[in-house]
């Protein structure tokens, strides 16, 4: 029984109500949300078959019937796209991934290159390749800054988050953060079912951090590449920064991960400092400021 297909579907039926889908609800139910042979209904197929499916025991289906039973579900696009990949894993090839990955050479003097904003290299794990000094300062400035470079020592952007108390403390808005991250690393695991390290990195996750765990049960979904993030830096206090991330255009699917500032604010004069590797820096009266206002 395929457990990652079945679970994602049935989170999605239990958030819908048969009448908020224009069905008649009748008796009692002993779990929320639309039961098999409803959503059978509105997506146009069998019950057998769509139980088949939810079970695992179908991984032939179209893209028809993919399509109609997100419809039905009401699944945005990133949910459509884990939904296609989590039911054909048997048609996607996977690179074996025996070794710890590394950056290539250039990518490595890319990121340093980078001026004025905070760069990390990451690869689909989350692991982290290589940083400028920007990038290191501003997310994880009490790791060697040559700790990438060792595979035993490599941070983890999402371990970091669940387990390592002062990258916690690093985001005002924790809890937002969380979902982000353990939504983006759902749909990451659906592209790559035989990626074991990344199995082993969720396995620890949901045994160590009860919060992580709670999260990837309901199955969140999203492919964030972009937005706005928050900031308590120990250094130079409150920071709102844009992000994004740039996927490369090869098979190796590592990512940059771009922290910017608007122009003529305090977090950009912050991002300076801590570029130059200041150690301590007072909090000017102007972040302190831009905090209240958030």
């Amino acid at each position: 029984m395929d457990t990652e297909l079945g679970d994602f579907l049935r989170t999605r039926r239990a958030r819908l109500l048969p009448e908020e889908v224009g069905l008649a609800s009748y008796g009692s139910r002993r779990v929320p949300g639309l039961r098999r042979e409803e959503l059978a209904q509105l997506a146009g197929v069998s019950v057998t078959y769509y139980t088949r499916l939810e079970q695992g025991q179908s991984q032939n289906a179209s893209d028809d019937v993919l399509d109609a039973i997100a419809r039905a579900l009401r699944l945005d696009d990133d949910e459509t796209a884990h939904l296609r990949d989590v039911a054909r894993p048997t048609r996607r090839r996977r690179r074996a991934q025996a070794r710890a990955e590394s950056a290539r050479t250039g990518l490595t003097q890319l990121v340093a290159a980078m001026d004025g904003v905070g760069a990390v290299a990451m690869d689909r794990r989350s692991d982290v390749l290589a940083w400028n000094a920007l990038g290191h300062q501003l997310l994880a400035g009490h790791y060697a800054v040559d700790s990438p470079r060792s595979a035993a020592e490599r941070p983890n952007l999402t371990r970091m988050l669940f387990l390592d108390p002062h990258t916690r403390e690093l985001y005002p808005n924790w809890g937002d953060e969380a979902k982000r991250s353990v939504a983006s690393l759902r749909l990451v695991a659906g592209r790559h079912p035989d990626d074991h390290h990344l199995a082993e990195l969720i396995g620890e996750l949901c045994i160590k951090s009860k919060e992580f765990a709670a999260l990837w049960s309901r199955h969140p979904v999203l492919n964030c590449t972009f937005g706005v993030k928050y900031f308590a830096h120990p250094q130079v206090g409150h920071l709102e920064l844009q992000f994004e991330v740039v996927q490369l255009p090869d098979d190796s699917a590592h990512r940059i991960l771009m922290y910017s500032a608007e122009p003529g604010t305090s977090a950009e004069a912050a991002l300076r400092l801590l570029g130059r590797g200041v150690a301590t820096v007072p909090i000017p009266e102007m972040v302190q400021r831009s905090h209240r206002d958030h």
